[in-house]
């Protein structure tokens, strides 16, 4: 009986398992669907790894499970020794010589994907790459256009054209990961990285922080929305307005801790704070933050380390119309 029970709770546990993954699905277990060349080709190393491991996988345990059902000891005294059997030489070396065998065909593999993911196509039909720069800070993602415009977590692009991400740090370790159109790929204070895609539809691609990086990490969500060329231009121009950046800036930056109100949530009431509207101080508490040493309970990062004065301007504009409860004169 007890035999039993243990069975039916390892056939239980594995049921329950692959109950998760198959709920989990592209989300959980498997890679999503890729939706651009670098992503196809993460894709297809996976599927061919994880074809060759699970192989392996049913051999090896189902062998071991054959052999523990065969040669159990039924009826025997503890004390017999089981026939020992010697000289397989064959066998020991077919064992050592297929895994050799399948690690040198994965490595060429991957060794024959690479390129595809690394290395940036010319794209010279389409007049070359377009190039955005990527920078990431506690705890958003700005992007910055070929013509200077910039926006916050949300990325616009054109459809089926080659992109290439430059991708910055200005304060701690992130990590940029789309992972419909490519791998992961660390955003390093000091330090350049870059990734390309190419969407092969219109749509929105959502990616998340793959680096923990703080206390809002997981609320660093990044979305690259592919268009039409004129809908690409459309943003770019809409972006232009000061108001809408603002919006941007302010919900991507300052209401992540402050709320979209400005009426607390992690950090404090900043409604009626007189710094919102001091040109001077609201520059200098975004560029360098507040209680950068120990105790850090009311820490802030530098939210607008590496930003223009068309930048601060903009976020200036929006509090002083949309967020500020102040008295008047404190403006």
């Amino acid at each position: 009986m007890r035999r039993r029970a243990l069975v039916l709770v390892l056939v239980a546990g594995a049921a329950l398992a692959l109950v998760a993954v198959a709920y989990a699905g592209n989300g959980g277990f498997a890679p999503v669907s890729p939706k651009s060349p670098p992503a196809s080709r993460i894709n297809d190393t996976y599927k061919l790894i994880a074809l060759l491991t699970g192989i392996i996988l049913v051999v090896v345990e189902g062998a071991l499970i054959t052999f523990v059902v065969k040669y159990r000891r039924r009826d025997r005294p503890r004390t017999a020794e089981g026939p020992q059997i010697h000289g397989a030489t064959r066998l020991e070396m077919l064992w050592t010589a297929l895994p050799v065998l399948i690690l040198a065909g994965i490595v060429v593999f991957v060794f024959y994907k690479l390129p595809g993911i690394r290395n940036v196509p010319a794209a010279k039909a389409e007049g070359g790459p377009l190039v955005v720069r990527v920078d990431a800070h506690q705890f958003y993602w700005q992007f910055t256009y070929p013509n200077g415009a910039t926006s916050i977590n949300e990325l616009h692009v054109p459809a089926h054209r080659v992109v290439r991400v430059n991708i910055y740090s200005q304060d701690v370790d992130h990590s940029w990961w789309i992972e419909a159109l490519h791998g992961k790929f660390d955003a390093i204070p000091g330090r350049v990285n870059h990734t390309w895609f190419k969407t092969d539809r219109a749509g929105t691609f959502v990616g998340q922080c793959g680096e923990f990086c703080g206390v809002y990490h997981e609320a660093m969500v990044a979305r690259v929305v592919a268009g039409t060329p004129a809908q690409y231009e459309a943003y770019l121009a809409s972006v232009r307005n000061p108001q809408v950046l603002g919006a941007q800036e302010w919900r991507g930056t300052c209401a992540q801790c402050h709320g979209f109100t400005g009426a607390g949530g992690y950090g404090p009431n900043i409604q009626a704070n007189a710094t919102l509207v001091s040109p001077e101080g609201l520059r200098r508490l975004l560029m360098n933050g507040q209680n950068q040493l120990a105790p850090t309970s009311s820490y802030m990062p530098p939210v607008g380390r590496g930003w223009n004065n068309a930048q601060f301007a903009a976020l200036e504009a929006y509090i002083k119309a949309r967020v500020y409860k102040g008295s008047p004169s404190g403006g």
